[in-house]
């Protein structure tokens, strides 16, 4: 008996160590999480006036033509997707990957048909094991990225399509609605939508024509929604990895809860024992 009931006070002191750990890691992520959410609410103002401009083009050029927003027979696709560095993050990672490949399995029979760009190690090393075709991979993005950090990336995803590499381009990612909420979503990022102004059209002046300043805004244009994928993604990882490690924190004291009602048990047993030998032995000597 006294053996059990050193063992559940061992088990006890792990929990509580865990809990310790998880309870930090918990606070961490609630920290990150609102350098996270600041970080792309600062970031939306470029992207809004870049689609301004875009849109005040395309609303005063007629006859646009333009590799990006050419629609053409899907021959072969690609696939950009965002996914984290680490785990601990309960279901971000295997949310985003598990649509991925759902999609994957509906649309192709083979390798050949389509192409991958992943950001992170865990949608990276997932791909890689089953030998899936990924054109380009990029880990370790800091917790406060910046759009050096994906450049190459997103610049070579683009290009490709220009280049007629593939015909289409989805990107997957969390979508961040709340500290408990995280979607995983798949937008088709080229060709883009048609672009048209809404309300009044601003009035510019271009140099060296409407034209040309498009073709060197579009491409831009489309990274800049690949950045703030990322950002949301950002967000969304350290709101999972907030709730995951709260639930963790959480299972922690109610098992702690459980076996200190147990070892309070086991020990008024010993005591209980302890005292009906005395009191035999006692007995008998009598």
């Amino acid at each position: 008996m006294a053996k059990g009931i050193r063992e559940i006070k061992r088990q006890i002191k792990s929990i509580q160590n865990t809990k310790q750990i998880t309870k930090a890691m918990e606070m961490v992520a609630a920290s990150k999480l609102r350098r996270a959410q600041e970080k792309a609410e600062a970031a939306r103002p470029y992207a809004e006036k870049l689609k301004e401009v875009v849109e005040s083009i395309a609303a005063g050029t007629t006859g646009i033509k333009h590799p990006m927003l050419e629609h053409r027979e899907v021959k072969k696709t690609g696939y950009l997707v965002i996914t984290s560095d680490r785990g601990l993050a309960g279901g971000y990672n295997a949310n985003v990957i598990r649509a991925v490949m759902n999609t994957i399995r509906q649309n192709h029979k083979s390798t050949d048909e389509y192409s991958i760009f992943v950001i992170g190690r865990k949608g990276r090393d997932y791909f890689r094991r089953r030998n899936l075709p990924i054109v380009e991979e990029v880990t370790e993005i800091s917790d406060a990225p910046t759009f050096a950090d994906i450049k190459s990336i997103s610049s070579k995803a683009v290009s490709f399509f220009e280049e007629g590499k593939y015909d289409v381009l989805y990107i997957f990612y969390n979508e961040f609605v709340n500290a408990l909420t995280q979607i995983p979503v798949q937008k088709q990022l080229l060709p883009l939508a048609e672009v048209e102004a809404e309300g009044a059209v601003s009035s510019y002046e271009y140099e060296p024509s409407a034209e040309e300043v498009l073709a060197v805004l579009l491409p831009k244009y489309a990274e800049t929604l690949i950045y703030s994928a990322v950002l949301d993604g950002k967000a969304s990882e350290f709101g999972a990895k907030m709730t995951a490690m709260g639930s963790a924190t959480k299972n922690a004291t109610k098992m702690i809860g459980d076996l200190t009602l147990t070892y309070n048990r086991a020990r008024q047993a010993a005591i209980t024992q302890e005292i009906s030998e005395i009191v035999a032995g006692a007995n008998a000597q009598s």
